[in-house]
């Protein structure tokens, strides 16, 4: 049985002054009680129960070098030692910045920024800019963080189904306390639907700034585009005069040294970073043409924030591509092989237990999901997916000694071994028997 009663307590004495008892609303669905941390160690965390876990949430997503990465601490204490914060500029705002333009292939010049929230709202603000238009297209199931004019609930996509003036529903606020109008620029469109693309951006391409999309529908079911989807997005939006953002929030550094677009051989106008950049501080940023970027340059664009660029977080990013990009990015290879074996590993627990389920997997990231279908490759079908089931057996995964996230995304890092893959495959067969017993 789960030693729990430490975070319980942390937990009660949380909600009395701070506010939803958590810092961040999604972190209060863990169940049964949100964990508190004592200490972390590359592939493991412990509570502070004394529970020990090997770690797949990663601190949702961030932690690509694994936790307290001596490399990482190590340049992190060096650029304190200097100083945390200048409000002036440094080499470190230089150095970084020809890295990024290095590795992004899309990117000319690059701005920092703190968080991917903060990135997607720069992006979509020089779009604009750029166009002098208003419109944004998104779609159904993309996370682009949680600002006003930019986070909408989680419909099916069926109801964003456009007739043949390319009129879509009304798009529905993301959380109360949204105002009403703050979502009166966003065109919402099922993914990977070529029609449906086609025929709006073609009737309303005076109106459309900018499309925005993930490379990869990674928050829901990690679903991959279709074949030639990206591709017909860039030829489409290049005709049409509209600015193409791809959000690599997630996929950056994750997928490839070169994100989502440097794997899949895709040339967005802009590019959102951050999570892995950073290795666990917080950092992002956004990359692109130097023709949208001028915006920037020339002050039509305001881009602001007291800590964009500060030194401990620069000197983290650039520690992390240092170690990501050791013996020519081998550890790509050696984190998607390992999530290979695992994936492949579950799919097979799954079929020997006679439990209905999906795993998708792109590179170190899939999505688990319990379902009674072959295959997952659209939203709807996402939608199907038994989340409770999984809620439960995430339950189960932390009484076996693993940590994941309650819906379904899993991450491995650069410092998880096949020992962990080993003992990861043994704890889901244990949980699976429990989900059915």
């Amino acid at each position: 049985m789960l030693k729990i009663d430490q975070s319980l307590s942390k937990y009660e004495q949380a909600k009395k002054h701070l506010a939803g008892g958590v810092a961040s609303s999604l972190r209060a669905s863990q169940k049964p009680t949100p964990l508190y941390a004592e200490s972390a160690k590359g592939a493991r965390i412990r509570d502070v129960d004394g529970n020990e876990y090997i770690d797949y949430l990663l601190a949702y997503g961030p932690l690509i070098l694994g936790h307290a990465h001596d490399g990482l601490t190590d340049a992190i204490l060096s650029a304190m030692r200097k100083g945390y914060t200048y409000g002036l500029q440094h080499d470190g705002e230089i150095e970084l910045a020809n890295v990024l333009i290095d590795i992004l292939p899309c990117a000319d010049k690059v701005a920092l920024s703190g968080s991917g929230t903060e990135a997607v709202m720069l992006a979509l603000r020089l779009a604009r800019a750029h166009t002098g238009k208003r419109k944004v297209v998104r779609f159904h199931g993309h996370y682009h963080g949680w600002s006003d004019s930019i986070f909408t609930s989680f419909p099916g996509a069926g109801l964003a189904q456009s007739d043949n003036d390319g009129q879509t529903a009304a798009v529905p606020p993301g959380t109360q306390g949204q105002s009403e109008n703050s979502l009166a620029d966003i065109i919402l469109l099922p993914w990977n639907d070529f029609a449906a693309l086609e025929n709006v951006l073609r009737v309303r391409a005076h109106e459309i700034a900018a499309v925005i999309s993930e490379p990869v529908m990674c928050n829901s079911g990690c679903i991959q585009p279709k074949s030639g989807y990206l591709e017909h997005l860039r030829t489409l939006t290049k005709e049409l005069g509209i600015v193409f953002i791809l959000d690599e929030v997630i996929t950056g550094f994750r997928l490839s040294l070169g994100g989502a677009h440097g794997r899949f051989g895709i040339k967005p106008d802009l590019v959102t970073i951050g999570k892995a950049m950073g290795g666990g501080i917080a950092i992002s940023a956004v990359g692109g043409s130097a023709e949208l970027m001028k915006h920037i340059d020339t002050a039509a664009v305001s881009h602001l924030g007291t800590l964009n660029g500060n030194s401990v977080a620069t000197s983290a990013a650039l520690a992390t591509i240092r170690e990501l990009k050791c013996d020519n990015g081998v550890v790509y290879d050696r984190m998607e092989n390992l999530f290979i074996q695992l994936s492949e590993g579950i799919r097979e627990l799954m079929h020997k237990h006679s439990i209905a389920g999906v795993v998708n997997q792109v590179g170190p990231v899939f999505h688990m999901m319990f379902i009674d279908v072959k295959e997952v490759t659209d939203f709807d079908t996402f939608n199907r997916r038994d989340s409770g089931k999984y809620v439960k057996f995430a339950e189960l995964m932390l009484e076996e000694g693993v940590l994941l996230r309650p819906n379904g995304l899993w991450y491995i890092s650069a410092v998880h071994e096949q020992a962990d893959i080993e003992a990861t495959l043994l704890a889901v067969d244990r949980a699976l028997c429990k989900l059915i017993s």
